[in-house]
C-alpha cells in the first residue's frame, strides 16, 4: 500500500515526533504531510522522507508562529490531495486528522491527545493568553471544537497513547479508541549511582506546573535540579531559591546521567502518556507523581513510586516526607523491568494488529 501519514506540525523533536519516527520505521516507504516544518529542528530519519506542508509553511514567521495559525488549519488540511495513498495515518495533537483521504482508502487516527487548548485545557490557555488573544479564543475555538468534532467521523479506526486520552477520545468525538502506548527507548537508559538532589524536567509551560514544584521545594529546602525551557521560564527562575539549579537542555547524555542520578523524578503534570516517568523508572530511579492522566498507567504506587493527589505544594511535600520513608525499600531493578513494558517492539506489535484490524474491517 502507498502510505501518507499526517503530523501535526514538524518544529521540534518531541514526544510526538519520536512516534513518527517510529511509524517511519514501520513504513518506510511513507510519505509525509505538516502543516509547518523546520528541517534544521528534525531529525535524520524524518529528513529522509519526503515531506510535503501545507499553505502554512508560507505565512510569516510560520516555524515560529504556528500556532497563531491555528484557525486557518482545518481549511489547511482539507487542501492536501491524498488520492494516490492507499492508508493514511494522522498523528495527532495539533490538527492532522481532518484531511480528505479517498472513500476507499483506510484513514487510521494515532491521537497523542485531543487539541487540549480548544478542550480540557482551554480554560488554562485562555487565562495565560495576551488580550487580544484571550478576546478571540472564545469564538475561533468555537469553531474549531465544531470542526474537530465533525472531522473525527472521516477516521475509520482512532488508537490512543494512553487509556486517559481514549477517554477523552470517547467524551470529545464519541469514538473508542485502542490503547497503543508510544515508544520508549529504555534500553538507552542505565542503573546508576544516585546523588542527593530531585529531577524536574520538562517543558516550563502553565499546565506542566513548574511553579507547584518550585513553591515546595522553596518551602522544603531540599536541593532541585530543574531541565527544561519555555514561556514561563523567567518566572520560574525569579521565584526560585538557591537549592533550586537550573538547566536549560541538556544532550542525550547528560539526560541519561540526569536521571540516573537523581534521587528521585518529580512529576507535577497531569499528562496525556508521560514518557518523563517512563525514562526515569528504565534509568533505575522512583518517581513521585501527581495521580491523575497517564501517570497511573506507567508509574505502580508502592512500587516503582508514590503518587500525591492534589496539585499544591502541601500535597506534594507530604508525598516527599512518605517518600523518604518508603525509599530503603525501594527496588532499581523492578523500576526498570516495569518500564520494559513500553520498549519500541512492543508499540510496533501493537500498532501493526492495529492497522491490520483496521484493513480486515474496511476491506472485509
Amino acid at each position: 500500500m502507498k502510505v501518507a501519514i499526517i503530523h501535526y506540525w514538524l518544529v521540534a523533536m518531541r514526544g510526538g515526533e519520536r512516534v513518527l519516527e517510529r511509524l517511519l520505521t514501520l513504513y518506510p516507504q511513507a510519505d509525509i504531510f505538516t502543516h509547518v516544518y523546520d528541517p534544521d529542528a528534525m531529525s535524520a530519519l524524518i529528513r529522509s522522507h519526503k515531506v510535503t506542508t501545507s499553505f502554512i509553511q508560507k505565512l510569516p514567521g510560520a516555524t515560529r508562529r504556528y500556532q497563531s495559525y491555528l484557525p486557518l488549519m482545518p481549511l489547511a488540511l482539507e487542501q492536501f490531495d491524498l488520492r494516490e495513498y492507499d492508508l493514511v495515518i494522522a498523528s495527532e495533537a495539533g490538527p492532522a486528522k481532518g484531511v480528505i483521504t479517498r472513500p476507499d482508502a483506510l484513514s487510521l487516527c494515532y491521537c497523542h491527545s485531543p487539541m487540549r487548548y480548544i478542550w480540557d485545557q482551554y480554560p488554562v490557555y485562555r487565562a495565560q493568553a495576551g488580550a487580544l488573544t484571550r478576546m478571540l479564543m472564545p469564538m475561533l475555538s468555537h469553531k474549531l471544537r465544531l470542526w474537530d468534532t465533525v472531522s473525527a467521523s472521516r477516521v475509520d479506526s482512532f488508537s490512543s497513547n494512553s487509556a486517559f486520552v481514549r477517554s477523552r477520545v470517547r467524551k470529545f468525538y464519541g469514538r473508542d479508541a485502542e490503547v497503543i502506548h508510544p515508544p520508549v527507548p529504555v534500553d538507552d537508559f542505565a542503573i546508576g549511582e544516585p546523588g542527593d538532589h530531585y529531577l524536574w524536567l520538562s517543558q516550563l509551560v502553565p499546565y506542566k506546573r513548574p511553579d507547584l514544584v518550585v513553591d515546595a521545594f522553596n518551602a522544603n529546602g531540599l536541593p532541585l535540579l530543574i531541565v527544561g525551557d519555555g514561556p514561563c521560564a523567567a518566572d520560574i527562575r525569579k521565584r526560585a531559591k538557591g537549592n533550586i539549579r537550573f538547566e536549560t537542555r541538556l544532550n542525550y547524555a547528560g539526560l541519561r546521567d540526569a536521571y540516573a542520578r537523581a534521587r528521585a523524578l518529580i512529576f507535577t503534570a497531569e499528562e496525556d502518556f508521560g514518557i518523563v516517568p517512563v525514562e526515569a523508572q528504565a534509568s533505575g530511579r522512583p518517581v513521585i507523581a501527581y495521580g491523575r492522566g497517564g501517570a497511573l498507567e506507567t508509574v505502580v504506587d508502592g512500587s516503582t513510586g508514590l503518587f500525591f493527589y492534589e496539585q499544591t505544594a502541601d500535597a506534594l511535600n507530604d508525598a516527599i516526607r512518605r517518600f523518604e520513608g518508603w525509599l530503603p525499600g525501594f527496588e532499581p531493578e523492578v523500576a526498570q523491568e516495569h518500564a520494559r513494558k513500553f520498549a519500541p517492539e512492543r508499540f510496533d506489535e501493537q500498532f501493526r494488529a492495529f492497522v491490520e484490524q483496521g484493513i480486515d474491517r474496511r476491506f472485509s
